[in-house]
């Protein structure tokens, strides 16, 4: 009984430790959207540990399975593979972006492209990624999505670029085994080429 007490001790610091207010009344960041490619927290998977250990001595086999999947689940976020039990539907991501600011249109290019267009300079930002990526959470896993952002409006080369990235990874990191697909109908450095010797011919 007493091990069973430290071990549910153990997991319930370990589980909330990271997840405390802080004690100096600072506000809180505004929420971002999931991060995958992250190293495992070994406080974390301890608490896992402690957890089924604590289940195996009372045959709480639910338990042992819950954390055990959770653990696993925690390695491959580690390892940028999405959760293949967790695909985002294609017609219901549409909809979640379209009311978001400034967004005028979406439209998958493949199954984990999603081209978002918007209306305005001021909205062709990571913030406005951002966005997209946490209306789209609750509907699935988001380390299979990469968002290309272009502006419907623009009226310069660089204006006219996508920002592509995905959901949960830093600027240009993908998914492992996700492909980098160029949107723009012009590379982007070949373009910035063309502009340079426009301005030596000039």
């Amino acid at each position: 009984m007493q091990r069973w007490l430290i071990a549910a001790a153990v997991a319930y610091a370990a589980l909330i430790g990271c997840t405390e207010a802080p004690e100096d009344g600072t506000a809180i960041a505004a929420r971002r959207p999931q991060q995958a490619g992250q190293p495992i927290d070994p406080l974390v998977t301890a608490g896992h540990l402690a957890v089924i250990d604590a289940a195996a001595l009372a045959g709480d086999q639910r338990a042992i399975q819950t954390h055990t999947q959770a653990m696993q689940k925690d390695m491959l976020r580690s390892m940028r593979v999405p959760d293949p039990a967790q695909p985002i539907d294609h017609e219901a991501a549409r909809a979640a972006v379209h009311p978001l600011p400034g967004v005028r249109s979406s439209i998958w290019v493949d199954r984990t492209n999603l081209l978002v267009m918007v209306g305005g300079s001021r909205y062709r930002s990571m913030e406005t990624i951002d966005r997209v990526c946490l209306a789209l959470e609750p509907l699935g896993d988001t380390l299979a999505v990469v968002v290309n952002l272009q502006d419907a409006t623009a009226t310069t080369f660089e204006g006219a670029d996508t920002l592509s990235r995905n959901c949960q990874l830093a600027e240009g990191e993908r998914a492992l085994l996700q492909p980098k697909r160029q949107v723009d109908v012009l590379d982007p450095k070949l373009r910035r080429v063309f502009q340079t010797q426009q301005a030596v011919a000039r």
